[in-house]
């Protein structure tokens, strides 16, 4: 077994429980890609075993800080088994969720999300790759599932020096499926959807949405970056009289056409446009037009702090015109995915949009990824997703 030896005083990460340790914190010591390590501090004592990855800045990934274990088939067959075993006893209203969330779950890197009977799965670090087919193995026996789709296609993986590959692992046949959530219908296309396929992580933000516009009796709802149409199903769902989507993507545009009728609406309540949201906001606002209800749900702006000064400035501004759209009375979603964005900097950043706007607001609630997503407390850096619901004055 090989040894890698931190810098004096850079214990503390592994000591805390916390999975990573960076570039700069190692000492000395070197591995193949995704190899199993130990890893021991300045005084040569242990700290954890770890999958080592040379081309990261993220250079080690725990497994697990219990020396007595052995890091082999029968290690991951436990912390998936665990992972599975949790979600059972968790109030999920769909049949699409979320099994592994890397950190949180113990198994840093990899991600898998359950669909009905199909499996799919994203495998983002060195360590993970390098036990593919032991983990494969695993979800299947876990699950009892028998069709597992690889999504290993996000950027990620080059940062860990891995190719991109997607393909099925175990089984074969139609890659479109379709789940249930909360009684609506949705379809995905696990070989090209975003991610693996669904944005699972705002399942229960789309039920407070439609809840919400139930509530105000909401009729008018902009729904931005509307992907394949979740929240605009959910706005009619909740009584909403019509319904805009915008989006730049048309074959999303077309789900979320579909969308609608699938789940029995009348397709004149709704209206896709494939369009840039910040100039449609800006044009909506030369026009004069108002709405009860408005989603922001846009793509990751600041994948890390050091982007976070140019993505609150993105954030701030499409919130702004946000704001100046709504109606009195009404409420915005807003949300942020982006690591780099803390929520509490995404508080501020929506405060300072209203008051540009010239408009109060009452913050009504905040939100969350789902309890499938979880984060735990030896990895905050796993609050990927925020959200706030503010009513306008």
């Amino acid at each position: 077994m090989k040894t890698i030896k931190l810098r004096d005083g850079k214990e503390r990460s592994l000591q805390k429980r916390h999975p990573w340790v960076f570039e700069s914190s190692v000492a000395n010591g070197k591995a193949d890609p995704g190899e199993t390590v130990r890893v021991i501090g300045h005084d040569g004592a242990f700290l954890a075993w770890a999958a080592f990855s040379p081309t990261s800045q993220i250079r080690l990934r725990a497994w697990s800080f219990d020396e007595a274990e052995r890091i082999d088939a029968a290690f991951f067959e436990r912390r998936i088994a665990a992972a599975v075993a949790i979600r059972a006893r968790l109030p999920i209203a769909s049949d699409g969720l979320r099994l592994i969330h890397g950190e949180a779950d113990r198994l840093p890197g990899l991600v898998v999300d359950a669909y009905g009977d199909t499996l799919v799965a994203q495998f983002l670090s060195a360590g993970v790759e390098r036990w593919k087919p032991v983990i494969a193995d695993a979800l299947m026996k876990a699950t009892g599932r028998t069709r597992l789709y690889e999504r290993s296609d996000a950027s990620v993986r080059g940062l860990e020096g891995l190719s991109e590959i997607t393909g099925w692992l175990h089984g074969d046949g139609a890659t479109e499926v379709t789940i249930r959530e909360h009684g609506w219908a949705l379809t995905l296309d696990v070989a090209e959807g975003h991610k693996t396929g669904f944005y699972l992580d705002q399942r229960d933000n789309r039920k407070l949405f439609a809840d919400t516009v139930r509530h105000f009796g909401f009729q008018r709802v902009l729904n931005c970056y509307c992907y394949t149409g979740g929240f605009s199903v959910a706005a009619l769902a909740g009584g909403a009289a019509q319904v805009t989507g915008v989006d730049s993507s048309a074959p999303a545009l077309a789900r979320a056409d579909a969308h609608v009728l699938l789940n029995g609406f009348d397709a004149a309540r709704h209206t896709a446009f494939d369009a840039d949201v910040n100039q449609t906001l800006r044009q909506a606002l030369e026009r004069g037009e108002q709405y009860d209800a408005i989603v922001l749900d846009p793509p990751k702006f600041a994948p890390t702090v050091a982007h976070a000064e140019r993505a609150a400035r993105a954030y701030k501004d499409i919130n702004r015109l946000a704001f100046k759209l709504l109606a009195p009375g009404g409420a915005l979603f807003t949300f942020s995915c982006s690591g780099g964005i803390s929520a509490d900097l995404f508080h501020k950043i929506v405060a300072g949009a209203g008051l540009d706007a010239g408009v109060d607001g009452l913050f009504y609630a905040r939100m969350a990824a789902a309890p499938d997503h979880p984060m735990t407390v030896t990895f905050p850096e796993g609050e990927y997703l925020k959200g706030l619901v503010v009513l306008k004055r």
